[in-house]
């Protein structure tokens, strides 16, 4: 099995929409960093399990710099969703880190 992981930071803001009141009900920003975990049992033609730079086209580049609710429909913004979608968006993808602030993480792991 091969396994590569890519390290991406973004500045992206967000409001969540919770069942009990909380100020991160009102629109805010993280300064995020993202571990992406993809892994293959074969690599392409081109000897990767996926390209580095695509990983940035399809993440970094799709939510650095943006508001995460206009992006993630139909998805709470909240770091586990994020999380599970990004996964979503790399076929290799099996294990995605999220972390929004200092001290708070969230991951999702495919079974």
């Amino acid at each position: 099995m091969y396994y590569i992981s890519k390290r991406i930071e973004i500045s992206s803001a967000h409001r969540l929409d919770l069942s009990y009141p909380s100020k991160c009900e009102n629109l805010h920003g993280h300064n995020w960093i993202i571990t992406v975990y993809c892994k293959s049992k074969t690599l392409n033609q081109d000897g990767m399990i996926v390209d580095f730079t695509r990983i940035k086209e399809l993440i970094k580049d799709r939510l650095d710099h943006t508001i995460l609710n206009d992006v993630l429909e139909g998805l709470n913004p909240t770091a586990e969703n994020l999380a599970y979608w990004i996964c979503q968006q790399i076929d290799t993808c099996y294990k995605v880190t999220v972390q929004e602030s200092e001290g708070n993480t969230a991951t999702y792991e495919e079974d």
